[in-house]
């Protein structure tokens, strides 16, 4: 159906343009009567969901484009560089815009600039079509917030939204019109440098956020001239490299590709994210950016995605080095089969695509498809009617990094910090005089703070730890410093000034982790440990003799359990963005209650990883009793130091037993579950209240754990919250085909509680009868009610 649907397609522009289709195909000019069944059957395929997707304004542009001015819109050029914007933007590429070569810009920003560029492309090219320019903006533009594993921690979709929304109102002042978030892979090896930038190991978590940041990004309007394309990446099972290493081969079963890879993927979908991106991985032996199944197939045909596809960098021309493409031509090819609607920065489409068509002249339908769906989007922001509106240098100079963005960086590093330990209460520091050795160089480096993917975010405008800790301190405590040791480097020289200052201190807070070179794209580690002056400067601290409590800064889950026998409190803040000292001072002070909570578990060692509460029970489950023959490491416990979910508070909460509405429903119906979550300790804080699901008995085997609900609330001293989960029992659908889920009858197990190792109780539900259903069970959001 879908090659009928390209063919007729391809037919009907080629007969309204009367252009070069013939020549590139080898085809005679068809006569009368053919032209009339080709417009005939052209009619037929209207109401097909491809057609469907392009605007009519695309359908008449592509009637009168060359072939050349069709491959033109599916070139991204780079204008720069992540570190050097707009370097590349020559005269050279002005001559470029004018052919029609160029669809799209990254690597570029700033109203003025652009706008230069913008006016060409709509004033002086044949066709007037304007470009799209996009920069990575993954957590903040200006205004930096805490890296995304660190907004999952907020276990607060609210902030994540807010945070994307001012992303998009300050990238679009500055002339952006698209970006390349979020970043939706679910990764459960924290030796893969990228974890830092999705939402953690769990797929229900994972798609919860997936919303927030398209919705953030996004708006209610792409027109709205504030708002910008959202980019769902990456399409396939990138975060599940084989032993970490990044770009490497995703050899996972199909089950969980679609049970745990593919649910945010659909979430995203579902919330309309206007493009997605395509992985560099391939999966069990098919690259993705190839992998017409996956793209055409499961994102377009089954989900009915209507928006644009673009490759990660160079992948393209990298699908010769996995070897499933002969030359660039073939390249291009593949690629463009699968539904790859723009090449980002190889240039294969641009300079190969033409010579792919001689070959196999099919490939105009989908080049038609590929460019008409570039063309709608334009359309779709507003850039056809009013591209200058994202070219505003006052608005540029108004907007961007305002007091309201930076309360909102500072309110979100609070709410990302996640508190592992805190023994005897030393966390928050107390009131009375007391003296302060802060040690560490990753508490004056500004740097790390801002994370990977920092956009134009600037050290200038960071409020270091140190910075933070000093112009917040309370009357009566004073506050020293000693960088101690390097994380960048293995000198230590610095622990002897450690050791004399903390003879004069009554305690010491040590700033250690890793910097942010050690996480992101290409970064991945053998070894979670933290660096080894960072242990040094630890033993060093606990040397003295003094109280030490721990300030962690680090982009994944770490295996630290000398830092959890050695500190009497650990503080992770994660990367928290410009406003982490600030945020510091608010947690450490008092002012402020951590909350946030783990989206991966920290394991005891690396060889632990990858680690996650959800896994398959097995035929014998793990048992703490080491004479049994179970499934766990004879070395380390059944448990990671700190599992998912985990997380502590300045007070403390008291759960009822979890109740229901009713303990039998059918298929079609609601399952109901409540619970009364008090606040019992004297300060006011939030809890993440979570609901984790267990199917006790099926076709296959079932995960020991999920998550199928969540909501942060806040409670005053003494005051209680009535919570209300409401799912559907296609939340318990397995995965049985493409397009095919199971809703079983039996019973179904639900746990309320602090964290995935933490339940306070349970209720049992049977579903009554069998159903089935399309969408990924993850995928589904449960409405939580809050009422006090």
């Amino acid at each position: 159906m879908k090659i009928s649907l390209k063919n007729s397609l391809q037919s009907a522009l080629c007969i309204a343009a009367l252009t070069g289709c013939t020549a590139l195909s080898g085809a005679e000019n068809p006569s009368a009567a053919s032209q009339a069944e080709m417009v005939a059957a052209s009619k037929v395929t209207q109401n097909d969901a491809a057609m469907a997707c392009l605007s009519e304004r695309a359908k008449n542009l592509l009637a009168v484009m060359s072939v050349e001015e069709k491959i033109g819109q599916l070139h991204q050029a780079a204008g720069g560089r992540s570190k050097n914007l707009n370097s590349k933007l020559t005269p050279e590429e002005l001559d470029k815009v004018r052919r029609g070569e160029i669809g799209s810009y990254l690597h570029v920003a700033g109203a003025k600039e652009l706008g230069e560029l913008q006016k060409v492309a709509i004033e002086e090219s044949t066709h007037g079509i304007p470009l799209l320019f996009a920069m990575d903006v993954v957590h903040g533009y200006k205004t930096i917030f805490p890296v995304p594993l660190g907004m999952a921690s907020t276990w607060e979709p609210a902030m994540w939204e807010s945070a994307s929304k001012i992303a998009a109102e300050e990238s679009t002042a500055s002339g952006l019109h698209w970006t390349f978030a979020p970043m939706v892979d679910i990764a459960r090896d924290p030796r893969w440098g990228r974890i830092v930038e999705g939402a953690g190991a769990d797929p229900y978590l994972g798609s919860v956020m997936a919303v927030a940041q398209v919705k953030g990004f996004q708006g209610n309007d792409l027109a709205a001239g504030n708002t910008m394309l959202a980019t769902t990446k990456h399409l396939g099972v990138y975060g599940a490299p084989t032993g970490g290493r990044d770009y490497g081969t995703s050899d996972v079963s199909e089950r969980t590709v679609h049970e745990i890879y593919m649910p945010p993927f659909y979430a995203a979908n579902a919330a309309g994210s206007g493009s997605y991106m395509t992985a560099f991985n391939d999966i069990a032996g098919i690259p993705t950016t190839a992998n017409e199944e996956l793209v055409d197939g499961v994102l377009r045909e089954d989900w009915g995605f209507c928006g644009m596809i673009v490759s990660d960098w160079n992948a393209i021309d990298e699908l010769r080095n996995h070897g499933i493409a002969a030359d660039r031509p073939h390249a291009a090819a593949l690629a463009l089969k699968a539904g790859v609607d723009m090449d980002m920065t190889s240039e294969v489409y641009k300079n190969d695509l033409a010579e792919a068509i001689k070959r196999d002249p099919s490939l105009m339908a989908d080049l038609d498809l590929a460019a008409g769906r570039i063309i709608t989007i334009k359309e779709k922001l507003g850039l056809f009617d009013n591209a200058m509106a994202y070219h505003d240098e006052a608005r540029e100079a108004s907007q961007l990094l305002t007091p309201a963005n930076r309360a909102e960086a500072r309110k979100a590093a609070q709410m990302a910090a996640v508190l592992l330990k805190n023994d005897n209460n030393a966390l928050p520091l107390s009131t009375e005089p007391q003296r302060v050795l802060v040690a560490g160089a990753l508490a004056q480096d500004a740097l790390t703070q801002l994370g990977s993917w920092r956009a134009r975010g600037d050290v200038n405008d960071v409020v270091n730890i140190i910075d933070g800790l000093k112009n917040n301190a309370p009357e009566g405590i004073e506050i020293d410093y000693v960088v101690g040791a390097d994380p960048y480097n293995d000198d230590v020289s610095g622990l002897s000034d450690l050791t004399e200052k903390a003879a004069n201190a009554d305690r010491i807070l040590l700033v250690l982790g890793e910097h942010f070179d050690l996480s992101g794209e290409a970064r991945s580690r053998s070894d979670l440990e933290i660096p080894p002056s960072q242990q040094a400067m630890l033993q060093a601290a606990i040397d003295t003799g003094k109280p030490v409590s721990v300030i962690l800064v680090t982009g994944r889950a770490l295996a630290i359990p000398e830092v959890d026998a050695g500190a009497d409190a650990i503080l992770n803040i994660w990367m928290g963005g410009i406003e982490t000292g600030n945020a510091v001072a608010d947690l450490v002070y008092g002012k402020v209650s951590p909350a946030g909570r783990l989206p991966i578990s920290f394991p005891h060692k690396t060889g632990q990883a990858p680690f996650t509460y959800s896994e398959n029970p097995g035929g014998r489950p793990a048992d703490p009793d080491i004479t049994k023959d179970t499934n766990r490491f004879m070395d380390l416990p059944i448990t990671p130091l700190y599992a998912f979910g985990h997380g502590l508070s300045y007070s403390s909460f008291e759960y009822s037993d979890l109740s229901a509405a009713s303990n039998q429903v059918t298929a079609d119906g609601s399952i109901e579950l409540s619970v009364q979550v008090t606040n019992t300790g004297d300060v006011a804080a939030d809890e993440v209240v979570q609901l984790y699901m267990r199917d006790k008995l099926s076709f296959v085997a079932r995960p020991k754990l999920e998550l199928r609900g969540f909501k942060r609330i806040s409670l005053e001293p003494n005051q209680t919250a009535n919570v209300t989960f409401t799912l559907s029992p296609q939340q318990a659908a397995v995965y049985k085909s493409r397009n095919n889920w199971a809703v079983e009858s039996g019973e179904l197990e639900f746990f309320i509680g602090h964290s995935a190792q933490d339940l306070t109780s349970s209720q049992t539900i049977e579903i009554t009868t069998s159903a089935k259903s399309k969408i990924p069970a993850a995928a589904i959001e449960t409405k939580v009610s809050v009422s006090k």
